[in-house]
């Protein structure tokens, strides 16, 4: 049965009222910024480090409304997700392309805060631990896999764009120009690396849930756990 426009836009209407109205509530300041540099390893932030997390903030929730707004439409007329999931779906899409963006818009120096200079080539293993960086990819293989076999052809289409972009998203943040001190800069990239591999792995879980069952949720919920519990930042690789 077809699919009307309205069943469509209504919802994603809805949303992105909802997501601007968060935007709104949750705009961050300094106290925001703040806490973020100490939750990833910034003891003592002084102001310009504060205003580097802000913009850092700034960057990504600029986009939510709008990505609330266009993905469960998406997601509903391509039968991506269950009911039950579309919510689950669209925030970690949300999160994911909003990090992409905020990751391309930086990539151009901002000409702000104290600049550093790099000493070493950044890897990605500087800023994600190995065994997460396995784990994803081992969530995006199996996924494939999944969805594959089973000639699920929309959703592995959508999780290797997911993959595309999650990659991205790290790589990104990993060669961004510096911006700020040495330690809030490690500790920014960190924070980007971190969340968009935990992102990916809980995408991948989402997309193949179907065919997946307990596996699904255990990798989910792995994701989560290491999302909301940062370890302390990396070595450094500027001065």
């Amino acid at each position: 049965m077809a699919v009307r426009p309205d069943n469509l836009l209504l919802p994603g209407f809805a949303l992105g009222l909802f997501g601007l109205a968060l935007l709104v509530a949750l705009w961050p300041g300094p106290r925001q910024g703040t806490r973020l540099l100490r939750r990833w390893g910034v003891a003592r932030p002084d102001e310009p480090d504060v205003a580097e997390a802000v913009r850092y903030l700034r960057r990504r929730r600029f986009w939510y409304p709008w990505l609330f707004m266009f993905l469960p439409p998406v997601a509903d007329a391509a039968r991506l997700t269950e009911s039950s999931s579309t919510g689950t779906w669209t925030i970690v899409v949300t999160v994911l392309l909003g990090s992409l963006l905020a990751e391309v818009l930086a990539q151009r120096p901002s000409g702000r805060g104290r600049r550093t200079a790099v000493l070493a080539e950044r890897r990605v293993t500087d800023f994600a631990p190995r065994w997460a960086v396995a784990l994803y990819w081992l969530a995006a293989a199996g996924g494939v896999a999944q969805l594959a076999w089973t000639g699920q052809w929309v959703r592995l289409a959508t999780l290797a764009g997911v993959v595309l972009v999650t990659w991205s998203t790290v790589l990104l943040a990993v060669r961004r120009p510096p911006s700020g001190s040495a330690e809030v800069d490690n500790a920014l990239r960190t924070r980007s690396a971190r969340v968009s591999t935990g992102l990916g792995i809980a995408a991948s879980a989402v997309l193949a849930a179907p065919n997946t069952g307990w596996i699904t949720w255990l990798a989910g919920a792995i994701a989560c756990v290491w999302i909301a519990n940062p370890g302390p930042t990396t070595r450094a690789v500027s001065a």
